[in-house]
Parts: C-alpha cells; sequence; structure tokens
C-alpha cells in the first residue's frame, strides 16, 4: 500500500521527518524516500530500497545532509519516490499512495502529446512521476491535482513539497487517509497518525475527500473543499493500519476489538480459550475472548527480534517461508485445547493452511478460526492491499470456479451471508485448511464496528459495491 509523513517547522525538519516516515514502516516493503527543502541550499533527496533492509538502517548514515525546515517522506509498496520536478509551477518534490489502473492509457496519452516519462520502477512506469506530469499540466497546483482527479482511475493521495510549504491532497473518495497535525511551531501531514504521537503533533483535522490543503510553520490553509461522497478502505481498520493509529476519528484497535466482540457474543461454540493471530488478529482475539467470555491465551507467538516487519517479501516463496519462520506456536499453551484463533482475513490461504497443520501436530485438540472480515471476493482495483495480480488467487474465487464451472457465475450470492452458497464455500474452506469451524465477520458487523454509515465506507472486496470507474464521478 504505502504511507507518507510531511512536516513544516520554524526549526530544521530532519528528526520529526525521519522518525514521522519510519512509523508508516508497516505500510510498504520495497523503497522509502526523504526530500527536505531550504531557502539555501534547495531541494536534497535520499531513495532506498527496503527489500533488504530496514528504513532507519538504510537512512540514518545520511541524516546529516538533510537540511531545511520542511520536508516529505515516503514508504512505498512500488516506485522509487519522491520525484523532484522543475516545472512553470516551480520546484517540487512529491511523493503519493496511488494505484492507478488506467496508467498505461495515460502514459501513451502523454507520450504522444510530446511529454517524457525518464523514471522506471523495475522497468514499468513510475506512478508518481506520472502524476507529477499531471499535475504540471495545470495553471496551478489546485488545478493541476483536479487533473489527477479527473484522469486517475483507482485512487491518489498525495504530498507536495514546494518552496512555499507543503500541499496535501487526499483522493477524491478518500480510499486512503491524510491526517492533519500540529504542535507549537510545526504542521505535519500523514498516513498515520502513530506517526503523531511520540513526536508530539496533535490530531487538528482529518482531510476530507478530494480536500487540498497547504501547511506551512505558521499554520494550515484551505485551497480545496471536501467532496460530499466518501468510500473509505474499510481494510485500514481490519489490516493496514498500527493499532494505535485512527482514520475518520475511529481508532483501528478499538475497531478490532469490537468486530471480535461481536463474534465472541454470537458464537455458540465452546472452546477453551482464544488467540490472536500476530499482529492485527490480537486485537479482534481481545474482542472475542471478552464477548464470548473465555480467557484469551498467547498460543502463537511473533518473533520480534528478527521479523518486526508486519509485511513479508513479494515473491510468493519467500513470503510463505518468512510467514511460518516469525510465528511461533506454543505448544504448552496449545496441548490438550479447543481454541479458537482470531485473524484480520483469509487471502489465498496458504499461510493459514500450513499454521492449522502446524498447531494440529503441536496438540490442539480442536483448531477454530474466527475472521475479522467477510470473505474476499473480488479484487481491490483502487488500492493495492496484496500483491495478488489475479482474482484467482483468492481462495474463494478458486472453490467458486470450481462450484460453478465459472469463477464469475453468482458473485453476489456468495458474497451474501448465510446464503446456501455462502455456506457451502466457508464449509469447503474449512475443510480445505483442516478447520474444526470457520466464521467470517459480516459485512453489517463490521461497517458498525468501523462506526461510520455503510455509504462511505467501501467494501467492494467483499460485496462488489463502491465501484468508481472514474474519480472525477465524485468531483464537486
Amino acid at each position: 500500500m504505502g504511507g507518507f509523513f510531511g512536516t513544516a517547522s520554524t526549526v530544521p525538519c530532519i528528526n520529526d521527518l525521519f522518525y514521522g516516515t519510519d512509523y508508516c514502516s508497516h505500510l510498504g516493503t520495497r523503497r522509502a524516500g526523504m526530500a527536505t527543502f531550504s531557502e539555501k541550499d534547495g531541494f536534497m533527496r535520499s531513495i532506498h530500497s527496503l527489500e533488504s533492509n530496514y528504513f532507519r538502517t538504510k537512512f540514518e548514515p545520511e541524516l546529516g545532509k538533510f537540511v531545511g525546515n520542511s520536508g516529505v517522506g515516503i514508504i512505498s509498496d512500488t516506485d522509487a519516490q519522491p520525484q523532484l520536478m522543475n516545472s512553470h509551477l516551480g520546484r517540487f518534490a512529491i511523493v503519493t499512495v496511488a494505484k492507478v489502473i488506467n496508467l498505461e492509457e495515460l502514459a501513451q496519452r502523454l507520450l504522444a502529446e510530446g511529454m517524457t516519462l525518464s523514471e522506471f520502477s523495475s522497468g514499468n512506469i513510475n506512478t508518481t512521476e506520472l502524476i507529477a506530469l499531471l499535475i504540471c499540466r495545470g495553471k496551478n497546483f489546485v488545478d493541476g491535482i483536479e487533473n489527477v482527479f479527473r484522469n486517475v482511475k483507482g485512487s491518489c493521495s498525495m504530498l507536495i513539497l514546494t518552496e512555499n510549504g507543503i500541499i496535501a491532497a487526499r483522493d477524491t473518495w478518500g480510499r486512503t487517509p491524510i491526517v492533519i497535525g500540529k504542535k507549537e511551531g510545526a504542521w505535519c501531514a500523514g498516513s498515520e497518525t502513530t506517526s503523531f504521537h511520540n513526536l508530539g503533533y496533535d490530531i487538528e483535522c482529518y482531510l476530507g475527500p478530494g480536500e487540498i490543503v497547504r501547511i506551512t510553520a505558521d499554520g494550515m490553509e484551505q485551497l480545496r473543499k471536501p467532496n460530499k461522497g466518501m468510500q473509505i478502505c474499510s481494510f485500514l481498520w481490519v489490516y493496514y493500519g498500527f493499532p494505535t493509529s485512527c482514520y475518520e476519528d475511529r481508532n483501528v484497535e478499538e475497531v478490532r476489538f469490537a468486530t471480535g466482540e461481536a463474534m465472541g457474543r454470537k458464537d455458540g461454540t465452546e472452546v477453551d480459550c482464544v488467540a490472536g493471530i500476530p499482529d492485527s488478529g490480537v486485537g479482534m482475539g481481545f474482542g472475542y475472548a471478552a464477548g464470548h467470555g473465555v480467557p484469551y491465551r498467547r498460543g502463537i507467538c511473533k518473533y520480534t527480534p528478527t521479523w518486526p516487519r508486519s509485511f513479508t517479501p513479494s515473491a510468493q516463496s519467500r513470503r510463505e517461508f518468512i510467514a511460518k519462520m516469525k510465528l511461533i506456536p506454543n505448544k504448552d499453551v496449545l496441548r490438550g485445547k479447543r481454541i479458537v484463533f482470531c485473524d484480520d482475513s483469509i487471502v489465498r490461504g496458504t499461510q493459514l493452511r500450513d499454521n492449522t497443520k502446524a498447531l494440529h501436530e503441536y496438540g490442539a485438540k480442536e483448531v477454530h478460526m474466527r475472521i475479522a472480515c467477510p470473505p474476499l471476493i473480488y479484487g481491490c482495483p483502487f488500492i493495492g492491499f496484496t500483491s495478488s495480480k489475479s482474482d484467482m488467487e483468492l481462495i474463494t474465487r478458486r472453490i467458486i470456479a470450481e462450484f460453478e464451472g465459472d469463477a464469475n457465475k453468482n458473485l453476489d450470492k456468495y458474497a451474501t451471508t448465510d446464503s446456501p452458497e455462502y455456506k457451502r464455500m466457508v464449509k469447503e474452506i474449512a475443510e480445505r485448511l483442516n478447520l474444526d469451524s470457520l466464521k467470517f465477520s459480516s459485512i453489517e458487523d463490521l461497517v458498525q464496528a468501523i462506526g461510520l454509515p455503510k455509504c462511505r465506507v467501501c467494501t467492494h472486496c467483499f460485496d462488489g459495491s463502491s465501484f468508481h470507474t472514474l474519480e472525477s464521478d465524485n468531483m464537486e
């Protein structure tokens, strides 16, 4: 997915920028970058790969070269960022959290008009550079950003470091968040409020969909009012978000607890204890234990000294291996127990199948699984929350293809909680994963736990709803 952080201060910003960006490390694995601006020395930028090391290790040795009172940083799952541009709008550095599904179409259009795309990431078009070129076609930054909103299919939120502060723009439907913070002598903008706490920033506001603001050390100026419609990604609370973060004033850990508590109250399964799969299943596990009236036990622990990252490598073979290595079952807790495990989601099912096999081998009497969200039926066209390239990597779609002879047939029925098709699919998943029982949260319970109206939360990957092909559909 990716996350960013930017700050404008009355004093040198590098410490806040460095640690604020580092607190987004759970959102991406591939690349990271920072850029600062000083009136004396101009723009300074550095970009590093994260595929063999961590953000802090890569950037700490060169912090002394970053000067200036304003800067932006990015943890990216895709492109090399920030991009530096020199245009009729002035010089600027830009970072984006984006998924542009019409990337090739836009690139060909720009090339046909005589523009140049110079940056490539792994042989592909650099999304952030393309976004920057679309911005440069505007008569000012707001006009340029609206040009992005009109043309991009998918989503794009961004921070733009200019010679006069930082411009923050949230994508048109608000699928990904931007939060504004402030403290004495400084303002910031970021993807995660987790970045704020230890740096002394208080939450000032959550940008609305399509809203554009400029922050400086002296304050915030609204450049574009927010759109009325919002479709914030529900997976922010289910999986992406760090427990201490808030989106739309809804805390991640509180939402996970509420989801688990709702399942625990309704579930009649008799078990001895509950455990959460680290990291994102832990909050739900505590909630389930409270709702079901059984103790929480650490049946699986994450080995953090050498496996601290939430995300794992992009190669599927290494992902499966590392996922196994960093989660260690506790035999003495498991032995002879009927135990419920709580987790955020099931995508391919490969990792869970291997974990379930080990849990039985280590002496668990019964292994039950409770999932914080509904079954994933549709791939996400708006943000990149998995490395899946095809809907057929979803275990649900493979099962539907076997049942129906067509992976796209009767999807609405399989997405309807407790329909005959839904029950048959869930039963099949449980059997393939060697589970004694399997239950998923309903969309209704998930939305209620989030606490926003259903019309303002994107649940497309569960029910196929909220499919807006153009960001401009929501332009005011």
